[in-house]
């Protein structure tokens, strides 16, 4: 019992502090990850009041909070969707790691620092140099509303390809002490066979799953962490990392339109567990000396220097334009939690020192504040690049952002089918069914342009096969919104009322809508007419008052057939 209470306490010790310390970071206009690392700072027996005395508890549960994030970045890990990224995004995506580890891996023994003599580690620091946070940069993006501009799609495109070369890495791993390439060949296949096995469950087992339970969100979002726990059960027995099979595990349904809903049920289960993440970061903060502060400021300014020149020159190449190139590069000017995954896996193989592990981590610590600052400000500092190198006569010559979406690369303009999609519809209810009928009679050219967005896949062949876009999206949830591609629409509709919309209403979607879709004009349903006049007032365009349309039907009608009657009289 005193374990438990220890557990409980520490616990709790832990969200109090985070929680002040953000609240006080957020006062300040200053990253709330800086106040979850305080926290955890301030709580630990290196630099605070020795309030946690359970360390290995707060670990596990951050632990389940980094399967739980790795499972979701291989939600977003659609290989459909990459495949038509096009060969821009697969170029960029495989020069930024591979130029990025060579250059670290041949440069750094010339810094002449007291870190990277042992056998492997350079490898392990060129690695863990060359690949970025998905956290930190996807929740930025968000926050700002990037994430579907051309520059946001560059660096998720990254995020993906730098997710995959993690996934490869991890799996030679554990042969690196005895590098003989049956060994590591054989550690590529049990990989293979993994992914093979998990893509045909998903395919002729959970697509079953999922449909006969449509339209019970709950039990997805059940299935989908059971299926995550079972795969990273798989991954631990043949012999992988437990973060590798929460990342396949992902993968493997992530071609399935239940996907954006997984990840946004589980998004809060994930924040408290990411927020222990960091607490736990912030507790191994060792008191800083001069010299850990000295090497870290020197892995910080290569990892900065690193991502200017492997991604910046790669994308103006490719003719993506000077500004986007700085854009994505500041974006990804970070040190991912998969290093600090990677440096702890390689810690147990006794690959790394303790000295080079405690300075990677004080590094990410770091630079993940200072990313922070450098994306919030992204655009200013991209601006200065921009300038300077318009005076050595390198000027943007950026493709269109409209013209790189009709590539199929992310957000609504591609979605695989190459036609710009800007009406989204929420809801395929009882006006949205008849709308659709309408269009068929009277505006096909009009079907091209729209997405129906609903929570039940029943309708998605029958909206195929006439010609509209079907996307998967719980108005309950607005984070499920956000992967429909709705930051460039220029018309968003809901034709369901409050009466029949489950979870939320229709004030708090214009709320949320009108954050994603800043440019488009919203259309909302709404029963009664002093709602409607609310919902024009807090920036609706127009509201549909199904009431009040049948009411002037009505009139019309009996007032048209009466005038007849009166004329045949």
């Amino acid at each position: 019992m005193h374990g438990e209470e220890s557990l409980l306490q520490d616990i709790g010790l832990s969200i109090i502090f985070a929680t002040v310390l953000s609240h006080i970071a957020r006062v300040l206009k200053q990253p709330l990850i800086l106040g979850y690392i305080i926290g955890g700072a301030m709580l630990g027996k290196e630099m605070g009041f020795e309030l946690v005395t359970n360390e290995a508890s707060i670990e596990l549960i951050s632990e389940i909070g980094l399967i739980l994030l790795l499972f979701i970045i291989g939600l977003e890990i659609n290989l459909a969707e990459l495949a038509k990224m096009g060969k821009a995004m697969f170029t960029l995506g495989i020069l930024q790691f591979t130029l990025s580890v060579a250059f670290v891996y041949s440069v750094f023994p010339f810094f002449g620092l007291s870190i990277g003599s042992e056998k492997f580690d350079l490898l392990y620091i060129a690695v863990a140099l060359s690949l970025s946070s998905t956290l930190i940069v996807v929740k930025l993006l968000q926050d700002k509303v990037e994430i579907n501009t051309l520059s946001g799609k560059l660096t998720v495109g990254v995020l993906v390809f730098q997710d995959i070369w993690a996934i490869l890495f991890m799996g030679v791993q554990p042969n690196l002490n005895n590098p003989e390439i049956l060994k590591i060949l054989t550690s590529v296949g049990i990989i293979v066979l993994l992914i093979a096995f998990s893509f045909s469950v998903s395919r002729y087992v959970l697509a079953k799953l999922y449909k006969a339970c449509a339209s019970s969100p709950e039990l997805i979002l059940l299935t989908s962490i059971m299926w995550c726990f079972f795969v990273c059960g798989i991954a631990g027995k043949v012999g992988l990392s437990k973060e590798m099979g929460a990342l396949v595990a992902g993968m493997s349904i992530a071609a399935f339109p239940y996907g954006a809903d997984v990840i946004s049920k589980l998004i809060g289960i994930r924040d408290f567990f990411v927020t222990l993440f960091f607490v736990a970061l912030g507790l191994k903060v060792p008191l800083p000396s001069l010299e850990v502060i000295g090497l870290s400021a020197a892995i910080i300014t290569l990892m900065l220097f690193v991502r200017m020149i492997t991604i910046a020159p790669v994308i103006i190449k490719l003719n993506k334009g000077v500004r986007n190139g700085f854009l994505t590069a500041l974006n990804l000017a970070q040190i991912s939690e998969f290093s600090l995954v990677i440096l702890a896996l390689g810690a147990g193989f006794e690959h790394i020192t303790p000295k080079l592990q405690a300075v990677i981590l004080t590094s990410t610590i770091i630079a993940s504040v200072l990313s922070t600052y450098i994306i919030m400000y992204n655009h200013n500092i991209a601006a200065t690049f921009e300038r300077l190198l318009a005076r050595v006569g390198i000027s943007d010559q950026a493709e269109e952002s409209g013209k790189d979406d009709k590539s199929g690369h992310g957000g609504h303009g591609g979605h695989g089918d190459g036609m710009v999609r800007d009406i989204i519809v929420l809801g395929y209810f009882r006006i949205a069914r008849a709308f659709v009928e309408y269009l068929e009679d009277l505006s096909p050219s009009l079907i091209k342009r729209i997405i129906i967005a609903d929570y039940n896949p029943a309708f998605k062949e029958e909206l195929t096969n006439k010609g509209f876009l079907w996307a998967y999206a719980d108005l309950a949830h607005p984070d499920s919104l956000s992967h429909i591609g709705l930051h460039d629409a220029s018309m968003v509709i809901c034709t369901i009322s409050d009466s029949f919309l489950k979870g939320t209403n229709n004030n708090r979607l214009l709320s949320t809508l009108s954050k994603l879709a800043p440019n488009a004009k919203i259309i909302l349903t709404s029963d009664e007419p002093g709602e409607a006049k609310k919902l024009v007032a807090d920036g609706a365009q127009k509201v549909i008052i199904p009431g009040v349309i049948t009411g002037e039907f009505l009139y019309d009608y009996i007032s048209r057939g009466m005038r007849n009657n009166e004329r045949v009289v």
